[in-house]
């Protein structure tokens, strides 16, 4: 029967570059976090919107609101 362990080095591929790879991590976790409060800050807005006597400029104004504070905890 034929040997087929590998004998080479385990890694084959080019080196990385963990510098880059750093930052797009760090890019991919913000745009998670301002996407994620975006979503939150639309859902409550629109909660306001359909089920109070608010409306949608009431509603409006809250998001805007949501948003801006959110971003300002987040950073």
């Amino acid at each position: 029967m034929a040997d087929n362990t590998p004998t080479g080095p385990v890694e084959l591929g080019a080196e990385m570059d963990y510098q880059e790879h750093e930052k797009t991590y760090s890019l991919f976790i913000g745009l998670s976090k301002y996407v994620t409060l975006s979503t939150v800050a639309l859902l409550i807005a629109m909660a306001f919107g359909f089920f109070t006597s608010a409306g949608f400029f009431s509603a409006f104004i809250l998001f805007v609101l949501i948003n801006l504070v959110g971003a300002y905890l987040l950073r």
